[in-house]
Order: C-alpha cells, then structure tokens, then sequence
C-alpha cells in the first residue's frame, strides 16, 4: 500500500523559503538594513513606557470578572462609610492604614504576653495619606533595638515593594546577553578562520534584541499596558532566537560550499524555516490563546511574549538571514573572520603552528563538498545516534519514561493552588519579617468576614428570626468560624435587658434609634429607605486559620447560597482569593486549547498524521512533567506560574518538533536510520539552544523576587524535560512508525 503522506502545504511552503532564501541572499544589504529601520521606529514606543507601567496589584493578580468584586460593588452601594468613625470590620477595600508589631523574645519565653499591634487610621486624601505613610515608614525602619524587634506594614507597602521587583532584575538583563554572546560565540566557534560562524551567532543575539525593541515598541506604541511580569519576556525571546539560529546555522552547513550565496541560503530556507515555521506559531499561538486568561499580568505577558515571537520570526527569516548571506560572501572569498584579509587554505610550507591556526582557513569535505562536520554532531551521528535506536536501550528509554511519568503524576496530585500575597515583595524587604512576625503572633483567627442580609427582611417577627437565626447556626457550625457579630442578636439582647417590647414592626423601629445612639458601630451595618425601613443590613462571622483560604471563602459561600435568607458574604480579601476559583479551570482550559492547536499546526505542517500525534504527546507530556515537578520543587499553581505554563506549552513542542520533522523529512528508509539521521542533522542545534535558553535564564535563579525566580524554575524544566524528549523519548518512540509505516 502506498505511504500517505500530508505535504500538500508543507512542500508549496518549502519551495516559497527557498525563493525567499534565494531572493535574500541575491539582496542582503536590503533586509539587514530594513529591520535595523523598522525595529528603531518602534523603538521610539519606549519613551511611553512609564505612561504605560500598570502595576496595580488587585488589576493585574486578581480575575477581573471576579465574584468578590461584584460583591464588593454591593457592599459599598449599599452600605456607605463615614470618616468621622473608623472601623476595620467594616471597610469593604484595605483602606489607608500603617501597622507595627513590637515583639520581645524574652518576655514571650518567660511571661507568653509578646507583641502589640496598634492600627492608625487617615484620610481618603492620597497625596497626604502617601506622604505620611512614607514618613511612617523611614520612622520605624530604625527603631528596633536588643530588647525590642519592630515589623511594620502600611496599606501601601505592598504595592510599593512590589514596584520594586522590576529594578532587581534590571543588572540582571547585561549579565544575560554577556553569557548569551559568549555561549553563542564559542558553540558557533570553528577552529577554521573562514567556515567560524562567530559574526551569525553574534547576530543572532542582536536580531532577537531587535524583535523585544520592535513588539515592546509597537505595544507600547498601541497604548497597551506594561505590567512588571512582562520583564521576563526578553530572557524567553532570547532562547527562542538562538534556537532558531542555531537551526539555521546547521542548515547551512549542509550546502555545498561550491554553490553561490543565494543557493546556500536558499537551501537553508527551505531546510530549517519549516521547522522555524513550526514552532513559531505554537509557541506565538500558545501565548495568544492566554490572551483570555482572567488575570491582567497573565494577558499582558502573553500579548508581549507572542508580539515578539512574532518579530523575532520575522528578524530571524530577513535580519539573520542577510547576515548568514554576508557571511557567506566572506566564506566564498575565503576571507578571515577578523580581518576579512585572503588567507591560503592550507598552511604554506616552513610557516608555524601558531600561524596554522590563525591564518588559515576555509577547508571543506572534497567528497560532500560540504563544510567539515562539528566534533558533537560527529559524536550523534557515530555513536548517541546508534546507541540510542539499539533494542536494550529502547527498553530503557521505555522504563525511563515510565519512571518520569509517575513521579510527575504524583507531583500534580500535590499541586498547591494560590498566590501568597507575601511572594509580590522581595526578598529582602521589611514585608518579610512583618509576615513572618504576623504568622508567629497572630495567626490563630483569619478574616471577620461581612454578611449582608439583601432583602427587606422582618427582624421582629419571631418566625423570620428563627430563619435567620438558623443561618447564622450554619455560619457558626463551620469548623472555621468561631463566632458571630450582628447587630440584631445585640439590639434584642439590649431590647431584653431594658424590657422592651420589639415583636412589631413599629416598637423594633421605635426603639432601634436609641440602641444605635448607645452602639454608634452598628449605625454603619444598616441601610434604611426614605422612610426609615430596612432595606439590608450585614452581619460579621470571625473565621479561624485552621482551613485554606479557598475552603474558607467557598464555605462560607456555599453556606450563604443554602440559606433560606437571601445572604451574600464578602471581606476584603477575598479579591485576592477569588483567584483560587478560577486558576485550574482556566489553566486546564487554556492548555487542553493549546494542545488542540498545536495539533492542527502540525498536521498541516509535518507530513506525517502520526508524527504530528507523537508532537501533541510530547506537549502533554512535557506538561504534566513541569506541573509535578514545580509542585515538587514548591511552586503554587498561580497567575505567575500560570504565565510560564502557557509559555510551556510553545515552548514544549520546539525540541520534539524540530525532531520529528527531520525525522520524516529524511530520506532514509530504515525508521532507526531515519532517528539516527534526525541526530546528526538536529541534535548538536538543539542542544545548543536548550543549553543557551537556560544559561539565558540562569541568572534569575539569584533574583530577589519570587516572580523571576518562578519564571527560571519552570522554564528550567520545560527545557530540561523538552530537550529529554527532543533527544531521548521522541526518537525512540518515533521508531514504532515502523510497525505503522504502510498506513503513514
């Protein structure tokens, strides 16, 4: 039966990157200086960049249709504050307030009485309110002494300390592209002064900071909002590039050195944009499908990151690809990489070693006629390639994976949900200890939370009271309450000790004014109408710290629903929590769509059905195994791992598809033969780029803050965990195509 085979847009495209390659190399002064143009006028959008910073905390880390915020909506129409009196219980944002704890370890070993916590409270005016918590601040920081240890917070110091995140990194981003240029410079090294490819790999690092100035520009330049989480884009940008460049450096390494420019370039095109092809538009449209994340940060990540994958794309196939071609002019003229100086392919007689090998250059295979292989891809081609396709290994590779999804399955079993709000401030900030001083002293009771009776509801009626009452029993039988607050209870406990009648609707009216007058507090609990009736008032539960934040918000929600009453509940914080209940379905639902797509990507784009499935495995693959291991290396699942799992999903498809596509691109008929050629012409690029990607991210692992070192961590093992499947996993199990072959 004849082989099906899906190439019916893969070879149209094949033949349009080798006009395109042809076309670029015949013209490359054009499109080295083209994008040098462009990329600067959208450059100019950084001078918005401070117009465009949007760090606020609740609008970027918290799902913007978020439950909590239509109930605060509620909560605030309904019960409106007032200045002159000031209550904590009752405020539906965090207000303006400064904290201090005082503690003093001997006396809380000896007497158990150790920390006071006074709250200020201040205007709504900003600007004063700000400059007086700043003062507060530079007052306390330097009052701690031997016998008293100070912590502080104010209702401002984590949106301040978490502005501070991205000038932590900021050093950090010259130490990448230092290590980027030196890995490129020295992997693309060549002991041969012609055929070294030190200026494209140099290129290569500099076209990928045109693509970040190019789509950071044009965002900025479209009013697009710049959140700090967006910083980490150029350390992924930065891998995606070289990685690309090192595909099309080996590409071009296959040509015949005889040939002209345009057709070496030609035949790179059609060779490696393919693949480039491939993995640009799963990782761009991995990202843009993130776009719809509820979370700020998350859509803001993800518009940047794809933009400048799209540019970096763009920049790799017409920049880099008119450097690889001036490059390419030198080689023809066997011109020194330095000097650019003629210099004798072979060394002349009486002339030195030294002389050897600065001087000479420009040999080549005379029966391939191409450029001389490296010394790895010799090794993946005559030795890992073979090793690898040989029966006893595949049984291990086989027990390997096996080994490698159950430690991931169990990690994803204990996967944590949530954003510690403390993980915003960095390391070393005052936050920390205040935190930490917080858990040690007070962690015994969590939030008070509010429960706004929503309906006119007949206080003094004995039977509505025992519905009501009953409710409030529900509330209090949670193992996390530990008690009730209402104004009612108190006002038929007052009504009782002062023996008033209050079973009519008239006497309960008449005689709340003068209970209110007595409890001023409780004025703030009641909306009255026009004419003095309820119209709503709330109630407070007092929950314990003895449950997660996601079973306490849920809880008291699911309660609230089940009463007979209508009833609504709400504090504060749960803006933040709300987040528990929408991560992992949207995460899921984000990824499962990736993986949908990446699929329809491949099918179309590698002509092999069943290749494209094993592409699709190795996405989920890649993904469950980053999942459970950041569970196991203590990485929740939150809005800044949610960013670098969506990222994962592009990422995790680059190795296996780079593999898979030469795979079935190779002529070979035997399928370990097929692995063994996939090796040779892939393995050392990819390895490459798996290598530069991380060093490009290593520096991140020393970061002050919880944000960049998540990013690492998990960037670290989708690169580990891919480049495990691109060179171990895929490869073999890419040979079982052999027992399928007549139907593929």
């Amino acid at each position: 039966m004849a082989v099906l085979r899906k190439d019916c847009v893969e070879r149209p495209l094949r033949i349009c990157f080798e006009m395109m390659g042809l076309f670029v190399g015949s013209h490359p002064w054009w499109f080295l200086i083209a994008p040098l143009i462009f990329s600067t006028c959208l450059g100019s959008g950084f001078y918005l960049l401070q117009d465009r910073m949007s760090n606020d905390i609740e609008e970027q880390f918290t799902p913007f249709d978020g439950q909590a915020k239509l109930e605060r909506k509620y909560i605030q129409e309904t019960f409106t504050g007032n200045d002159s009196t000031f209550s904590r219980l009752r405020l539906s944002t965090d207000g303006n307030y400064a904290i201090l704890i005082a503690t003093n370890d001997r006396k809380y070993f000896d007497y158990g009485v150790t920390a006071g916590r006074p709250r200020l409270r201040f205007s709504n005016n900003k600007t004063k309110t700000d400059l007086w918590l700043e003062s507060f601040i530079k007052l306390v920081s330097n009052i701690s002494s031997a016998d008293i240890q100070v912590s502080y917070s104010t209702s401002m110091s984590m949106q301040w300390e978490f502005e501070k995140s991205p000038g932590s990194v900021i050093h950090l981003f010259s130490i990448t592209y230092a290590i980027a240029i030196t890995f490129s410079i020295i992997s693309c090294w060549r002991l041969d002064n012609v055929r070294t490819k030190v200026w494209v790999a140099a290129c290569g690092v500099f076209s990928t900071g045109l693509a970040v100035l190019s789509g950071f520009g044009m965002l900025l330049l479209l009013d697009q909002p710049f959140v700090m989480t967006v910083a980490s884009c150029p350390f992924m940008i930065l891998g995606i590039g070289l990685d690309d460049m090192f595909i099309m450096i080996s590409c071009w390494q296959r040509t015949s050195v005889l040939d002209s420019v345009p057709e070496r370039l030609a035949y790179t095109y059609k060779d490696a944009t393919v693949s480039i092809t491939i993995t640009t538009l799963t990782n761009a449209l991995a990202l843009f499908l993130g776009c719809s994340s509820p979370f700020g940060s998350v859509r803001s990540f993800c518009l940047y990151a794809g933009i400048s994958i799209c540019f970096c794309y763009l920049y790799s196939i017409t920049f880099l690809g008119a450097c690889m071609a001036l490059n390419g002019q030198r080689e023809a003229e066997n011109k020194h990489w330095f000097t650019c100086a003629n210099i004798p392919e072979d060394l002349p007689s009486r002339s030195s070693k030294a002389f050897g090998m600065c001087c000479v250059g420009g040999s080549y295979d005379r029966i391939t006629e191409k450029e001389e292989t490296e010394v790895v891809s010799h090794m993946f081609e005559q030795f890992y390639g073979p090793f690898l396709t040989h029966k006893s290994t595949k049984v291990c590779v086989f027990f390997l994976y096996a080994g490698y999804l159950s430690v991931s399955i169990y990690g994803c079993f204990n996967l944590n949900e949530g954003l510690n709000i403390r993980n915003l401030a960095l390391d070393d900030s005052y936050l920390i200890k205040y935190y930490n001083d917080q858990g040690q002293h007070f962690a015994e009771y969590s939030c008070n939370v509010m429960v706004a009776v929503k309906q006119p509801f007949a206080y003094w009626d004995a039977d509505e009271q025992k519905h009501l009452c009953s409710c409030i029993s529900h509330f209090e039988s949670l193992n996390f309450v530990n008690g009730t607050l209402a104004w009612f209870l108190s006002f038929v406990q007052y009504a009782h000790a002062s023996n008033l009648n209050i079973s009519s609707q008239e006497s309960f009216l008449t005689h709340l004014p003068d209970f209110l007058e007595l409890n001023a507090m409780f004025k703030h609990d009641i909306n009255f109408t026009a004419d003095t009736k309820i119209r709503a008032s709330r109630f407070f539960v007092q929950t314990l710290n003895n449950a997660s934040m996601k079973d306490m918000m849920i809880g008291l929600r699911k309660t609230a629903d089940e009463c007979q009453v209508d009833l609504l509940v709400y504090h504060p914080a749960f803006i933040y929590f709300d987040q528990y209940t929408v991560i992992m379905d949207n995460t899921i639902k984000t990824i499962m769509e990736a993986v949908m797509v990446m699929l329809v990507v491949s099918l179309i784009l590698i002509p092999s059905p069943l290749c494209s499935l094993w592409v699709a495995f190795a996405i989920c693959s890649v993904i469950v195994g980053v999942t459970g291991f950041m569970a196991l290396w203590g990485v929740n699942l939150d809005s800044i791992s949610m960013i670098n799992l969506v990222m994962c999903i592009g990422f995790s498809v680059d190795f296996s598809a780079h593999i898979s596509y030469s795979f079935v691109s190779s002529p070979k008929s035997d399928v370990n033969e097929k692995a063994i050629d996939a090796m040779a012409c892939l393995g050392y690029p990819i390895l490459q780029g798996a290598l530069s990607t991380i060093l490009g991210v290593l520096v991140l692992s020393m970061s002050g803050s919880y944000i960049f070192r998540t990013f690492f961590k998990i960037v670290f093992l989708v690169i580990t965990f891919g480049l495990l499947h691109g060179l171990v996993f895929i490869p073999v199990f890419l040979t079982l195509l052999g027992a399928f072959g007549k139907w593929f």
